[in-house]
């Protein structure tokens, strides 16, 4: 039963989750790690990790997305970021992790600043296609209808179309909006849309035909949109309502099945078996690879929305380097606080509670428990 609480006399709201705030119950049987599978795959494409990595230029290059997909993830180039933008951003990558703090923002904006090159997009998406791993870039909904045909030329694999919020209905007097609906169906190649955050706008974005919804606002520890826009709908419970909306449309269609991909606030091991337990298919991270020893950002992690050029609502966020990608994704861990090892933590949960892979798993009993400082 939904539960309302009263803010005040002429407004309720339903009371919501954070992933902080919830436990896994383990079941009568344990199995042996060695035995889990945590293999995850959308349309043709089959993963040995449920993992995609948040397309944000701190964590994402040509070299480390060829990196991830040998090690068994997805990571999405961001086409909007410096590859697509400067010949040569290496430069740039390492003035952005040497900038003070209070001129961070302004300095991103002005580097961000520069035009995208469209020959640049097929030249990094023929980069990442040479090393044989599965191909995948991202746009925003506003620069969609611009590029896309300079991505589908270049032979991408999976194209994701992610957001601070993405609709199915994005009305504007200013402009033609981006038909999601006919534009996916005008494709031949898999596309992830979002953010969304609610059962209804989850639904509508599977009813356009995407193969991936996004769950949350992306960004994670770098995002300030709570403070900025006063957006917020903590995740244990967004996850669980885009789940409900999947299992509602898979009834609806006559059986397609629509993966979800929870985005946003996955800073540790157990923050990612806790949103596969509310029904994610696979998880969307930047914080945790932010750390890495290969990462473009040299230990610090920012998004697209640091450097809005009218309403900033992202920081750039300062990490240690913990390992390398391999010790972050798959240990040996030398740390206790869910940092490394992500998916030998993951296969652990699963044994530890009794399931044997991913969709199993999504069926784990969970229980409200109070945060622990």
């Amino acid at each position: 039963m939904t539960q309302q609480v009263e803010i005040g006399r002429g407004k309720t709201g339903r009371r919501a989750y954070a992933l902080d705030e919830i436990g896994l119950v383990p079941s009568r049987r344990t199995r042996d790690p060695e035995e889990v599978s945590i293999a995850w795959q959308i349309d043709a494409y089959r993963f040995e990790l449920p993992v995609v990595v948040a397309p944000m230029d701190s964590v994402v290059s040509p070299a480390t997305a060829i990196e991830i997909g040998r090690l068994g993830g997805l990571a999405p180039l961001d086409l909007e970021g410096l590859w697509t933008r400067y010949e040569d951003p290496l430069p740039l990558l390492e003035e952005c992790s040497r900038l003070d703090t209070e001129a961070a923002t302004k300095r991103l904006q002005e580097i961000y600043a520069a035009p995208i090159k469209e020959e640049l997009i097929g030249r990094r998406i023929e980069e990442i296609r040479a090393s044989g791993v599965t191909t995948a870039v991202r746009l925003s909904p506003q620069r969609t209808v611009q590029y896309h045909k300079a991505v589908i030329d270049a032979g991408v694999d999976i194209f994701v179309i992610r957001g601070t919020t993405v609709s199915a209905e994005h009305v504007s007097g200013r402009a033609e909006p981006l038909n999601l609906k006919q534009f996916i169906y005008e494709l031949d190649v898999p596309v992830i849309v979002g953010g969304c955050a609610t059962y209804t706008a989850a639904l509508h974005l599977m009813r356009t035909g995407a193969a991936g919804v996004l769950v949350g606002f992306g960004g994670g520890a770098s995002h300030t949109t709570r403070n900025v826009l006063g957006v917020a709908v903590p995740m244990a419970t967004a996850i669980s309502d885009v789940a409900a909306a999947r299992r509602d449309y898979l009834d609806e269609s006559g059986g397609r099945y629509v993966h979800v991909i929870a985005d946003g606030g996955m800073g540790t091991s157990g923050d990612i078996a806790k949103a596969i337990a509310c029904g994610a298919d696979a998880v969307m991270v930047g914080s945790p690879l932010a750390r890495a020893a290969e990462a473009p950002g040299h230990g610090y992690h920012w998004g697209s929305e640091a450097h809005h050029p009218d309403l900033p609502r992202g920081r750039r966020v300062k990490f240690d380097t913990v390992g390398t990608l391999e010790q972050i994704l798959h240990g040996p861990s030398s740390v206790a606080d869910g940092s490394m090892n992500l998916m030998g933590a993951l296969k652990r949960t699963m044994a530890s509670t009794g399931y044997s892979d991913i969709k199993e798993f999504q069926r784990v009993e969970v229980v409200v428990a109070p945060i622990q400082r």
